[in-house]
């Protein structure tokens, strides 16, 4: 099979980068599209160790923006950085007919790549997803990023599934948030697909056994952090990885703080701890409370004499 490279981060085995924000969707007080402060957050996130950016996922509130709203993040995030990361665009949903528009509006828009998550609500057979993902990867000529998150969509994609989809040219990485070391020991081992943890707390596990790199939701306040842990990782060393990673436990407590499902919470309130405001999130999600907040803040304090 033949890898496709993405963006200005693509190298061989690391077609997206290798240390990925789940970048947040800012919003001004009265909770319109803020693209100037996606343009700035965009630039920091990268200023501080990421080289690519996810936009429009879960993080960045995709059920509660509208397509046009989708395309002019992307478009004021490729002007901002797209020279200096990789630009993935969050395009996929339980309705294939419409993840076909929003890959190919996020195409037109510029972004460098696509991450397509398993369709959640209609639990659709193994053969349905196979279906899905295709179609979309057949769209554009974008590479693509799975997304294997059975706890948010409760089908998980089996080994079987992803490695007859790793069989599409498009096709060339994973973001797993299912957390089955096993599974995806066997699928790096026998197909050409990258993986990326999907979860913070699981980057050093899953880069022991092959994975290449993390989305990340705590990149939003410690990037440089996690990039130290990453290529530490991936140059062997990973007693230096354990030590990061470590030193980061208190971040992922933090990341709890909020509710299992709102890690888009914990990153608004940690960046404004930063002294960056980048909005409150729109209903269903609520802003951290202050008393949410104050143990985010402790959290993360603990980090900083840490490290």
């Amino acid at each position: 099979m033949t890898t496709l490279h993405a963006g200005p981060a693509g190298r061989p085995g690391h077609p997206f980068g290798t240390t990925l924000t789940a970048m947040v969707t800012p919003f001004d007080s009265d909770g319109t599209l803020d693209l100037a402060a996606a343009a700035e957050l965009a630039t920091y996130l990268v200023d501080h160790g990421n080289d690519g950016l996810v936009l429009n996922g879960t993080t960045g509130e995709c059920p509660t923006t509208t397509d046009a709203e989708k395309v002019a993040v992307i478009r004021a995030v490729v002007e901002a950085v797209g020279d200096r990361a990789t630009i993935v665009a969050g395009a996929s949903t339980y309705d294939t007919a419409h993840s076909l528009t929003l890959a190919q509006q996020a195409a037109a828009a510029g972004a460098h790549g696509l991450l397509l998550v398993t369709p959640y609500y209609s639990r659709p057979q193994q053969a349905g997803l196979i279906a899905h993902f295709s179609a979309i990867a057949d769209s554009t000529e974008l590479p693509v990023m799975l997304y294997d998150i059975p706890p948010r969509s409760v089908v998980a994609i089996e080994v079987d599934t992803l490695l007859r989809l790793s069989e599409h040219p498009r096709i060339t990485a994973v973001k797993d948030a299912k957390g089955d070391l096993y599974a995806g020991s066997q699928v790096i081992t026998q197909s050409d697909l990258s993986y990326y943890s999907g979860d913070d707390n699981l980057t050093v596990p899953w880069m022991s056994v092959g994975a290449v790199g993390v989305v990340s939701i705590l990149a939003h306040v410690l990037g440089n952090n996690i990039r130290a842990m990453v290529d530490a990782a991936n140059a062997g060393d990973f007693t230096s990885a354990r030590t990061w990673h470590n030193a980061m436990m208190p971040g992922h407590q933090a990341m709890g703080r909020c509710g299992g499902g709102a890690g888009l919470v914990f990153a608004k309130a940690a960046l404004r701890l930063q002294g960056m405001d980048v909005g409150d999130p729109r209903l269903p999600q609520i802003p951290a409370t202050q008393g949410q907040i104050e143990l985010i803040a402790s959290d993360l304090a603990k980090i900083g004499k840490s490290v």
